[in-house]
């Protein structure tokens, strides 16, 4: 852990949406251990985000429990204007909020899919475009967008198409944040984690198919979230200031590409 006002992030501000839990929680609390001032956003799970802000403050870093549905625009510009009221500037944004439905194609109604549309794909749009205005006019930022190796690898036997479609918009937005922000001094990446052992994968993964994945993988385990926080890290430094429309990884071996 570093001191109050030392690590690879120390004087920056970070918000990291769906930051009570899983992927997110993680990654808080790694940057704040790196130096970080942290910004947990919520919207169902109040307890765990003011759990994780109590953390970041034990860590010497300052914190902020908001609440916000990333889907709707009016509660994502309050958002993005508490963190700059409460810390004055914001460095870096995860948009790591996201919901999953698995089922088979043909059985999957429009409503989940339009459900996970709004958190996975409208919600990285809105965060977006709010948090790039301070970081544009500060020539300055780091975004990091959530996908997923379902993105890349085996959707239709799995049963996650749907979701699946949410995550390569989520990489092809990548691509075109990254192309446009550069020249402000803005990079935009993203993580596509593949077999994590978080509380959304584990709600989905019969044993059976839990068997499989690990038996598909080449280092022959699951991953933890900490390999995802690693990335997200690294990505937020400033010396990753050459790394830009990138898609890290995080997946055992899985994919190799």
């Amino acid at each position: 852990m570093s001191a109050a006002g030392s690590g690879r992030l120390a004087g920056r501000v970070a918000l990291v949406t769906g930051g009570g839990r899983g992927f997110g929680r993680a990654i808080v609390e790694a940057f704040a251990a790196e130096g970080a001032d942290v910004a947990v956003n919520y919207n169902a799970t109040a307890a765990g985000a003011a759990e994780v802000a109590a953390a970041v403050e034990k860590q010497g870093r300052r914190a902020l429990a908001v609440r916000a549905d990333v889907a709707r625009e009016d509660q994502v510009r309050a958002m993005v204007d508490q963190v700059l009221q409460r810390f004055g500037r914001l460095d870096v944004l995860v948009n790591n909020a996201g919901i999953m439905t698995r089922g088979p194609f043909l059985d999957v109604p429009q409503k989940d899919y339009e459900s996970m549309w709004a958190i996975n794909v409208t919600g990285t749009f809105l965060c977006t475009q709010y948090a790039l205005r301070p970081m544009v006019a500060a020539r300055y930022g780091r975004i990091i967008n959530l996908s997923s190796q379902l993105a890349r690898m085996s959707v239709g036997t799995g049963g996650f198409a749907a979701y699946a479609a949410t995550k390569g918009a989520v990489e092809a937005f990548t691509r075109a944040m990254a192309h446009e922000f550069g020249q402000h001094g803005v990079t935009v990446n993203a993580i596509a984690p593949g077999g994590i052992d978080t509380d959304m994968s584990k709600a989905v993964m019969t044993p059976e198919y839990r068997e499989r994945r690990i038996k598909e993988l080449p280092v022959r385990h699951l991953g933890e979230v900490a390999d995802v926080a690693y990335c997200a890290v690294f990505l937020a430094t400033p010396e990753a200031n050459y790394l830009t429309g990138q898609v890290l990884q995080p997946n055992g071996g899985w994919v190799m590409a």
